[in-house]
C-alpha cells in the first residue's frame, strides 16, 4: 500500500509536470526534459537512500551505537558534506551537471560498500575496535561524493527551466527529496528487518533473496551490511542510465539557445574563474541571505529526521509506532506537498519571489516546534504530527532556497557554486544540530524541541529580508510579459 501510493504521487507530479507550461514551450522539448529529469532525479533520490541508511543502522544496532556516537559521525559527515561544495560547487560548474552526477553516484556507490564492509567485520567479530572512527571517516567519504548530487541536478536544472517555471520544479526537487528519504527510511528500514538472522513471519522471496545473498553462511548474525550494499547497488544502475540519458543543455539535445531569464542573461559568453564563482555568493548580501536561510532549514530538517525516531524508540510511549513504522511515507507525503506549496506560492502568487513563502513556512516551523516542547510527553500523536509537518515546511524552504532562490540569483555559469554553497550550509546546520542534539538529549529530551525554535525564528527574519528581492533579468521578463501578455515566447 504506501509504495501504491508513492507511484500515485509521482505519477501526478509527471502530470503536473507536463500540464504546467506557462510559457508555451514545445511538446518535444517537455519530453526531452523529462528523459533528462527523470533519471538525472531518480539518482539523487537513492543518493539519500546511500545518506541515510545510517540512521536505519543505528536502529538496528541499538546500544551498539549511542546517541553521542551517531550525532558525531552524522556531524562529521555533514560537516565534510557543507565545506566539500567550496571544491565541488567551482568544479561542476566547469565539468556540467552529468559528469557532476556521475562521480556523485559512483563514489558514494564505493563508499556505501566500504560502510557495509566495515559492518560485516564488526558484527562478524572479525575486526575488533569502537566503530566511531572508521565509521566518521567512511562515512566523511560517502558524504563527499553526496554532494556532487544536488549541485549537479540544479546545473543541468538551471539550463532547461525558465526561472517563471522555477517555482514547480522547487515541487519536483522537493519531491525527490521526499522520494529519497521514503526510500532510506522505509525502504531501508524493510532491508534490515530482511535481513535479520531470525525474521520471524516474514519470510518471502525477496526475503529469501536477500538472505542467499547476503547472508547465505551466517545463520546467527543480522546481515545489516544489506542496507549499504544494495543502495550501492542501485546508484550503479541509475548511473549508468545518466550516462546513457543525461544532456547538460537544451543546445547538446539539438535545440536552440534558451534564455532562462535568470542571473546569467547576457552574460553567457563570460568566463568565470573559481574566484569569481566564489566572489558571487561571498561578495553577495543576498547569497550569504540565503546561506543563512540554509544553516537554519539544516537544523530544522535534520533536527526534526534524525531525531523523531530515536525519540519515539527511546520514549516508548503509546502512539509512536504508528509513526516509526511509516516515517518513510509520511516524510515523503508531506516533503512532496511542501515542496509544491512553496513552489505553487513563489510563482503564482509572490511571482516568482522566494522569500515570502519561505518566510511563511519558517513561521509554521517555529509554533510547530513549540508545540512538541508542549506536548513532549502528553500527546504522541500531536508531536508526531507537529513533527511530520515540520518536516513538510522545512523541505518547502530547502527546495526554495538551494534549489531555486541559489541559481536564480547565481545564473546558469554559476548555479552549482550558488546552489552548491546554499546547500552546504544546509548541512552545516544539521551538523550544527547533530553534535548539540546529540549531547542535549542524552541530558533531557525537552532540550529537544527548545533548541530547535530560535532556528525557525531566525528563519523568518532572514525570508523577510529578502521578500521582494528577484533577479534583475526576471523583474524585465515580467514587466515586458505583463505589457504585452500575448507576445509569443521565444520556446525551443
Amino acid at each position: 500500500m504506501p509504495a501504491t501510493l508513492v507511484l500515485i504521487c509521482l505519477a501526478v507530479i509527471i502530470v503536473i509536470y507536463f500540464r504546467n507550461n506557462p510559457l508555451g514551450l514545445g511538446r518535444w522539448f517537455l519530453v526531452r526534459r523529462f528523459i533528462n529529469w527523470f533519471p538525472l532525479g531518480l539518482t539523487y533520490s537513492f543518493m539519500y537512500m546511500a545518506r541515510y541508511n545510517l540512521n536505519v543502522a543505528k536502529d538496528a544496532l541499538g546500544s551498539a551505537m549511542s546517541n553521542k556516537e551517531f550525532g558525531d559521525i552524522f556531524g562529521v559527515g555533514a560537516f565534510v558534506y557543507a565545506f566539500s561544495f567550496l571544491i565541488n560547487g567551482p568544479l561542476v560548474d566547469k565539468i556540467g551537471g552529468k559528469k557532476g552526477m556521475l562521480l556523485g553516484a559512483i563514489g558514494s556507490g564505493v563508499a556505501n560498500i566500504a560502510l557495509g564492509a566495515l559492518i560485516y567485520l564488526m558484527v562478524t567479530h572479525r575486526l575488533r575496535m569502537k566503530m566511531l572512527l572508521p565509521f566518521s571517516v567512511i562515512y566523511g567519504i560517502n558524504m563527499y561524493f553526496q554532494s556532487y548530487g544536488a549541485v549537479s541536478i540544479i546545473k543541468v536544472k538551471a539550463y532547461w527551466f525558465h526561472v517563471r517555471e522555477r517555482g514547480v520544479f522547487a515541487g519536483i526537487f522537493g519531491t525527490l527529496i521526499s522520494l529519497g528519504l521514503y526510500f532510506a527510511f522505509d525502504w531501508g528500514q524493510a532491508l534490515a528487518d530482511m535481513a535479520k538472522a531470525h525474521p520471524g513471519n516474514q519470510i518471502g522471496w525477496f526475503h529469501a533473496l536477500i538472505q542467499s545473498v547476503f547472508a547465505s553462511k551466517l545463520d546467527s548474525v543480522d546481515a545489516l551490511w544489506t542496507v549499504f550494499y544494495l543502495p550501492a547497488a542501485v546508484l550503479f544502475f541509475w548511473a549508468l542510465m545518466d550516462w546513457w540519458l543525461i544532456k547538460d543543455t537544451p543546445e547538446e539535445a539539438g535545440f536552440p539557445p534558451f534564455d532562462t531569464a535568470d542571473a546569467s542573461s547576457g552574460q553567457m559568453h563570460v568566463e568565470l574563474s573559481t574566484a569569481d564563482l566564489l566572489k558571487k555568493v561571498f561578495a553577495s548580501r543576498l547569497m550569504l541571505t540565503i546561506a543563512a536561510i540554509g544553516v537554519t532549514a539544516g537544523v530544522l530538517r535534520n533536527g526534526i529526521m534524525n531525531w523523531y525516531r530515536v525519540f519515539a524508540h527511546e520514549s516508548k510511549q503509546p502512539g509512536t509506532a504508528f509513526f516509526t513504522e511509516h516515517w518513510g511515507l509520511l516524510i515523503c507525503m508531506s516533503g512532496i506537498a511542501g515542496g509544491f506549496v512553496g513552489g505553487y506560492l513563489s510563482d503564482k502568487v509572490f511571482q516568482s519571489r522566494r522569500g515570502p513563502p519561505a518566510a511563511i513556512c519558517a513561521a509554521f516551523m517555529f509554533l510547530l516546534a513549540a508545540v512538541i516542547a508542549l506536548f513532549l510527553y502528553k500527546s504522541q500523536w500531536i508531536v508526531g504530527w507537529a513533527a511530520v509537518l515540520i518536516a513538510l515546511f522545512v523541505i518547502g524552504v530547502h527546495a526554495l532556497m538551494a534549489g531555486t532562490a541559489a541559481p536564480d540569483f547565481g545564473g546558469r555559469k554559476a548555479t552549482a557554486t550558488c546552489s552548491g554553497i546554499a546547500d552546504g550550509f544546509v548541512y552545516l546546520g544539521s551538523s550544527v544540530q547533530s553534535f548539540s542534539l546529540g549531547y542535549l538529549t542524552g541530558r533531557s529530551w525537552y532540550w529537544w524541541p527548545i533548541f530547535l525554535m530560535p532556528f525557525a525564528a531566525l528563519g523568518v527574519i532572514l525570508a523577510m529580508s529578502m521578500w521582494n528581492e528577484l533577479p534583475a533579468a526576471t523583474r524585465r521578463f515580467i514587466a515586458q510579459r505583463e505589457q504585452n501578455p500575448g507576445a509569443p515566447f521565444p520556446c525551443p
